[in-house]
């Protein structure tokens, strides 16, 4: 059978073998003309330094103005610098005779990579578009290496064998995913051997890359993406792959690449590993300082993650650097004080800044949610997520190191009389989109499954530029991507944004994470807390004032009074039915992160009428004592008593 070649971008007819190349629109150069002469000096000082040949990536420019030549290239990660050197040389032999004279050329080879354009390439901003399934001009290139299924039995209508291959092709990408950061080339390579019990399924190989330029959330981001484009378009194929300038993706039957995988899965009788690797993340800016008692360092490790676990390349601190760092935690370096211990802000002598989480004895956070937020933290990078710098732990002190953000968090500002003016309309619809965009990472991008269960306006950070970021994931639990929900017999989390299901039978899930998100939105749209017994209208919660607002046709009276409400009563109507949306009280009538994106994103899309919200029946009665009561589907039955 043919190999099956899909182009994405649609500039040329490609053919199976390589080279591949895409030719772009800018234009074509003149023979013999400055830029002609431009691109032959480039073509020889890629890759002249030993730098460039260690980490097989290499970028330059040369020439002024309308002349100037931007080249990037990179190999793939299992090659040696001269096998990466003779490759990039032909690519830029193969791009001038398949690209003849073209001012922008991509060339594909089955080891490299190379791209010159009139235009700034080293631009990241491209890249971050890649966050998204939006093709990228020049970027992209997606192949079936064939069309032959992995067993016969793939293209019958066997569902439960069909199910069973597509769920071992996502987890192999998964895990492959995972290990992306393991090397300073961003480079994984594993195999992958299961069954199911009744068949054996082929050996798979797989491999992804990233360039070391590029920033990690981004990077992994453009490897989901395409991971998610191999899922559409490869599963219970052979071999596939995605190619792009700065990220690649490849897998097949059979082995491809150099040397031995940097992981790999043994045969188990579960078609899915039941865990994917832990990756060994190191950051492009590595936090500082990094000395430590290697004796200190060695038991650390070993108590916070265990004999099996994978330790991810954070920091461990001596308990006097954190000292010195925030001036003995002294009260004028005290940010605040959150449910499980007290936050400090503290500055390293190379002049880093800090937020430094210190754990109360009693707080009730013991070893295991500590051990649990360090694991969590340290395995998600996502601009809408706050990060882990390192940890400490040293007698009765368990001290997590956090980047430090100006800004505090997000009640700061939107239950205070005075500062909530300070955050206008477009900011706030921008923090209700970055921590949607957060959530939407944490339940279906991360490398692991993960239900946050105490999203609240405290647990949003503010960067400098009034960025959301969530923080605090001590009581985050982990699930597989085969997993819906989860069940407990201990009750943690806040009253107010706690679903009916949790509190009454301790079930959670993704949807509450979505719970959790609408009231979140409906206190930033209206400034008010939903956590306390206040008296709204008839009611005395925000969810029964916001759904009774929104039944009368009243939503501008939920609506912060020091918000301009003209022209953006499109944007807050949408808002607060999202929001109401969120909230209902069952978990199947509510959204889940990706269709809250969805809806937030684009204005086209006809959004449902929400039913009635959890607690919706949480009224003031008209008697000089009033009693509250409580009541929902759930059987959940509470009372208090409020005066007048």
């Amino acid at each position: 059978m043919n190999p099956i070649v899909l182009l994405i971008l649609g500039f040329v007819s490609m053919t199976a073998a390589q080279p591949w190349q895409i030719c772009g629109t800018s234009g074509n150069y003149t023979a013999n003309s400055a830029y002609q002469a431009n691109l032959k000096t480039l073509s020889s000082i890629l890759f002249d330094t030993d730098a460039d040949a260690t980490s097989l990536f290499s970028k330059g420019s040369i020439g002024m103005a309308l002349d100037t030549v931007y080249g990037v290239a990179l190999c793939r990660g299992d090659v040696n610098a001269s096998a990466c050197r003779t490759c990039i040389a032909a690519a830029f032999r193969g791009v001038q005779r398949l690209c003849a004279l073209s001012k922008d050329a991509t060339v594909f080879y089955d080891t490299c990579v190379l791209r010159f354009s009139d235009k700034d390439i080293y631009d990241m901003s491209f890249a971050s578009r890649l966050n998204t399934s939006a093709v990228v001009e020049g970027a992209l290139v997606l192949m079936n290496i064939t069309s032959e299924p992995m067993l016969p039995s793939w293209d019958t209508n066997n569902q439960s064998t069909t199910a069973n291959i597509t769920s071992l092709f996502k987890t192999m990408l998964s895990d492959t995913l995972a290990q992306v950061f393991s090397t300073a080339k961003h480079y994984a390579a594993i195999q992958v051997d299961a069954e199911d019990g009744t068949f054996t399924l082929p050996r798979l190989y797989s491999m992804v890359q990233c360039a070391p330029d590029m920033i990690e959330d981004i990077c992994y981001n453009c490897l989901n993406n395409f991971s998610e484009l191999a899922m559409a378009n490869f599963a219970g194929r052979q071999g596939g792959r995605v190619l792009g300038l700065r990220c690649n993706l490849r897998y097949h039957t059979s082995k491809f690449y150099a040397g031995e995988p940097t992981w790999s899965s043994g045969s188990s009788s579960d078609i899915v590993p039941n865990q994917p690797p832990s990756p060994n993340y190191k950051s492009s800016q590595p936090p500082s300082p990094n000395h430590k008692s290697e004796m200190n360092a060695l038991e650390d490790e070993a108590l916070i993650w265990g004999p099996e676990g994978r330790s991810s390349e954070f920091t461990i601190y001596d308990f006097s650097q954190v000292l010195e760092a925030t001036g003995n935690f002294s009260e004028e370096n005290k940010l605040g004080q959150g449910g499980f211990g007290p936050v400090y802000k503290g500055r390293f002598p190379d002049g880093l800044e800090i937020a430094v989480k210190r754990l109360a004895a009693h707080s009730g956070q013991g070893l295991i949610e500590f051990k649990n937020e360090i694991q969590l933290i340290a395995k998600l990078q996502h601009t809408n997520l706050v990060r882990l710098y390192g940890c400490c732990y040293q007698g009765q002190e368990k001290i997590l190191v956090y980047e430090y953000l100006p800004n505090k968090s997000l009640d700061f500002f939107i239950f205070d009389e005075e500062r909530r003016a300070l955050i206008d309309w477009n900011k706030r619809l921008e923090i209700i989109d970055g921590i949607a965009q957060g959530l939407l990472y944490l339940h279906k991008h991360s490398r692991l499954r993960i239900i946050h269960r105490d999203l609240k306006a405290g647990n949003i950070l503010l960067d400098c530029e009034m960025n959301p970021k969530i923080s605090d994931f001590g009581l985050a639990k982990i699930f597989s991507t085969n997993d819906n929900e989860g069940n407990t017999n201990r009750i943690v989390g806040t009253y107010g944004y706690m679903v009916p299901e949790y509190a009454s039978e301790g079930l959670f899930s993704i949807k509450s994470d979505v719970f959790s998100f609408g009231v979140l939105t409906l206190e930033i749209i209206s400034g008010k807390r939903a956590t306390s017994f206040h008296r709204y209208g008839d009611f005395i919660n925000l969810l029964g004032h916001a759904w009774q607002m929104w039944k009368d046709d009243k939503w501008i009276q939920l609506v912060d009074t020091s918000l301009v409400t003209v022209s953006h009563t499109v944007q807050m109507i949408r808002c607060i039915n999202i929001a109401l949306l969120c909230v209902q009280e069952n978990a199947a009538d509510r959204p889940n992160m990706s269709e809250v994106v969805a809806m937030l994103s684009s204005e086209s899309i006809t959004l449902p009428e929400p039913k009635q919200p959890a607690f919706f029946h949480m009224r003031v009665t008209t008697e000089e004592t009033s009693t509250v009561v409580v009541s929902s589907v759930n059987s959940i039955t509470l009372s208090a008593v409020e005066g007048r």
